[in-house]
């Protein structure tokens, strides 16, 4: 049994969110929700910033069902004016009644393309099908691409060849954003996190990498354990993989642990990874999460935000907690509330402002995915 490190810091502090809770958001919009244009469920939020400033959003549309598959599609919605006014739904891929998920976008900076990763499986082809290895089919990795700023979309092409192992069986992009390095000899390559099953030994995390604006893509470290996993670049160009624990929720060694986030670092740009440890001030019911580095501009820091529903068993109350020395310690910067929540993308906008897209609702968390941006002042401390 591989040993663990856990990071034993003091308790986490809510007394510095006490001012921040009393900053309103600059806006809070519901922009998709259970049953709009008859789709029975969206899920699964993802968002990026375009160069020319545009907000694109993408989710699952599960047209006939909340589950995991069947009839999904992945759609899109565009933002101009800041997060102010949106466009019509659009739909980026629809495969029949095939499941077409996971979205994991990433811009290159450079050309402004926006890259888009995603998984594929026949929509008859329930999970547990696929890690047994008694699915029609399995789970596929395409990748596709938009040059003008999310209007219109590439068809998919898929990369399973190069992403995934012949043994491994289930597969997941993201879900939620993924990256492009700034700093160091891989300046420039895109990192997405990722996970893979292996048959009879269940989930682990890894990350995807390409040096060559997602063209070709490569398998890179694997830390040995984890599920959906969440990926930042760190002040001194170091990559911090934060993975939810692949774990049930009242699972002895789950709960030894403190309901931790599991982490690892990489050195060499996402090839591999260290040690994988625990940060008990990071907890979670086990659901996704995601990590941002505190960047405008694009000059890293040391400030690291992160987001999930900060509870150890149940999927509810959306928080953005906050590092400034690169995910040692952490305060909680801002609590969105203690209505049920699950998934959830954040992204650091060019002014400062932090956009937050997530699964919330009143009796459900599946009931809406909810965009809302919280002012620079609350993370500039």
């Amino acid at each position: 049994m591989k040993l663990t490190k856990i990071l034993t810091f003091s308790t986490l502090l809510i007394s510095a969110s006490a001012l921040a809770q009393q900053i309103a958001p600059v806006h809070s919009d519901v922009l998709f929700k259970k049953g709009d244009e008859g789709v029975n469920t969206y899920r699964i939020p993802a968002l990026v910033q375009a160069n020319d400033g545009s907000i694109i959003v993408f989710a699952e549309a599960r047209q006939d069902g909340g589950g995991d598959t069947g009839d999904i599609n992945l759609v899109s919605r565009r933002s101009t004016d800041g997060g102010k006014t949106w466009s019509e739904i659009i739909t980026v891929w629809d495969d029949g009644e095939n499941v077409c998920g996971n979205p994991c976008p990433v811009v290159d900076k450079e050309t402004g393309r926006i890259i888009l990763l995603s998984t594929w499986n026949n929509g008859k082809d329930p999970e547990k099908n696929i890690h047994a290895r008694t699915s029609i089919d399995t789970r596929r990795v395409f990748v596709m691409y938009s040059d003008d700023n999310g209007l219109t979309w590439s068809k998919a092409r898929e990369i399973t060849d190069q992403t995934k192992l012949p043994e491994w069986t289930w597969y997941a992009t993201g879900p939620c954003h993924a990256i492009q390095l700034r700093k160091g000899p891989h300046k420039g390559r895109i990192v997405a996190p990722c996970n893979h099953g292996v048959f009879g030994a269940g989930t682990v995390s890894h990350v995807i990498y390409s040096d060559d604006k997602g063209e070709t893509w490569h398998i890179g470290g694997d830390p040995g354990v984890g599920n959906e996993s969440t990926v930042t670049e760190l002040k001194d160009g170091s990559v911090l993989l934060n993975m939810r624990d692949a774990k049930w929720t009242k699972d002895q060694a789950r709960i030894d642990n403190g309901a931790a986030r599991l982490c690892a670092i990489s050195r060499d740009g996402g090839r591999t990874f260290g040690q994988y440890y625990y940060d008990r001030n990071l907890i979670e019911p086990v659901c996704n999460a995601s990590i941002v580095n505190y960047a405008p501009g694009g000059k890293l820091s040391r400030t690291l935000l992160f987001s999930n529903p900060a509870d150890k068993l149940n999927r509810k109350n959306m928080t953005i907690k906050q590092s400034n020395d690169s995910g040692k310690t952490w305060d909680i910067a801002y609590r969105l509330g203690d209505l049920p929540a699950a998934y959830s993308d954040i992204l650091v906008l060019d002014n400062g402002d932090v956009a937050i897209f997530y699964e919330t609702g009143e009796k459900s968390c599946y009931e809406t995915l909810t965009f809302t941006i919280i002012p620079s002042e609350v993370f500039k401390k």
